[in-house]
């Protein structure tokens, strides 16, 4: 819905963008789940969070954040992100 309201109805430009979303999503869960550093797992929390927040994914923004509060390697908050974007993903 969001990139219907910023792109209309141009399915060519949906799909490019859902497609680049999807695929910036999936590389900052694997640099989080590379983390083993506060600063690391923060700084792609903060990442995924701001990607989430620009398309309008608000339960995504809100699971970055809550990772970005938590401990590196978290692998509840790791599935719970991964269960989002798969769903978003569908």
């Amino acid at each position: 819905a969001a990139l219907t309201a910023a792109v209309g109805d141009d399915a060519a430009m949906i799909a490019e963008l859902r497609a680049a979303f999807l695929d910036s999503a999936d590389r900052y869960v694997d640099a989080l789940g590379r983390s083993r550093c506060d600063a690391n797992w923060r700084q792609a929390a903060s990442r995924l969070q701001g990607l989430a927040a620009s398309f309008g994914a608000i339960g995504l923004m809100r699971l970055a954040d809550a990772a970005g509060s938590g401990a590196p390697g978290d692998p509840v908050i790791l599935r719970d992100i991964r269960q989002a974007i798969g769903e978003i993903a569908r």
